[in-house]
């Protein structure tokens, strides 16, 4: 394929990128991020295991590191000190693994970014090297300071975390869009297929999610609808949609050369 998603200098054949909380058990995860096509997934430090506890089950025995790309996150962390924190413990359990998602939350009840104190995380973790993708607010504004400040990728939030509400400011994710040259990814929000398809017709990079799949009645065949809908969502940008014409029809057929005129 030649419509490659690029992040911090590695390509990846997928758009969609796939948490894995929340599921029955580690079996179901691996079924779902199979079917989704997912190459990159995400874990919460502080919620999975992944070599901090010998004696449990370990998400690397069901998603061995060797078949997927890690993007360990700060899910629950509310000050940049808990986030730099977790994400140093990220880089030592997963042999100096530096592509990270970082997520600093404003307050339990809406899971909204803490935006201060994401961007004074951002800027310590991207002078230690880590390759920052970061979840924030659906500001273009604050988008461009995270790429400035060396960001490897934004991800402006469509709704709250968890709520499947879809996107509910397209306007917003084009202007962010429009406003940095990273790879722009909705994260948080995405309900169904069909928010899949318009974030990428937005012109998004990739889609993030976790929920949408994880607690749909049927986890692994929602993970197949939402591999399609970023499919088809993203050819539909690049074909490039007809544009809006209020009050106007245009009929489909010739208007000329009719039978009988």
């Amino acid at each position: 394929m030649d419509d490659l998603l690029t992040i911090a200098g590695k390509s990846y054949s997928s758009r969609l990128l796939v948490g894995t909380g929340k599921y029955k058990d580690f079996a179901e995860t691996r079924a779902a991020i199979d079917a989704s096509g997912a190459e990159i997934v995400t874990v919460a430090i502080r919620r999975t295991n992944i070599g901090q506890d010998p004696n449990a089950p370990s998400l690397l025995d069901a998603l061995p590191p060797s078949q997927f790309t890690y993007l360990p996150n700060t899910a629950g962390c509310y000050t940049a000190d808990d986030a730099v924190r977790t994400l140093r413990l990220a880089r030592e359990l997963l042999d100096d693994h530096r592509l990270v998602k970082l997520e600093v939350l404003g307050d339990p009840h809406t899971l909204f970014p803490n935006m201060p104190e994401t961007l004074k995380a951002a800027a310590v973790l991207v002078k230690e090297g880590f390759e920052v993708m970061v979840y924030c607010a659906d500001d273009p504004i604050q988008a461009k300071m995270l790429e400035d400040i060396g960001c490897v990728a934004v991800m402006p939030l469509a709704s709250l975390i968890g709520s499947g509400m879809g996107i509910l400011n397209p306007w917003n994710v084009q202007l962010v869009r429009d406003a940095v040259k990273v790879p722009v990814l909705v994260d948080a929000g995405v309900g169904t297929a069909s928010d899949a398809a318009i974030a990428m017709e937005l012109g998004c990079d990739g889609v993030l999610m976790n929920t949408a799949i994880a607690l749909a009645k049927d986890p692994v065949k929602m993970a197949g609808a939402m591999k399609k809908g970023v499919e088809a969502g993203r050819e539909a940008w690049l074909a490039g949609r007809m544009p809006k014409k209020f009050y106007t029809a245009s009929p489909s057929s010739p208007t000329t050369g009719l039978i009988g005129s």
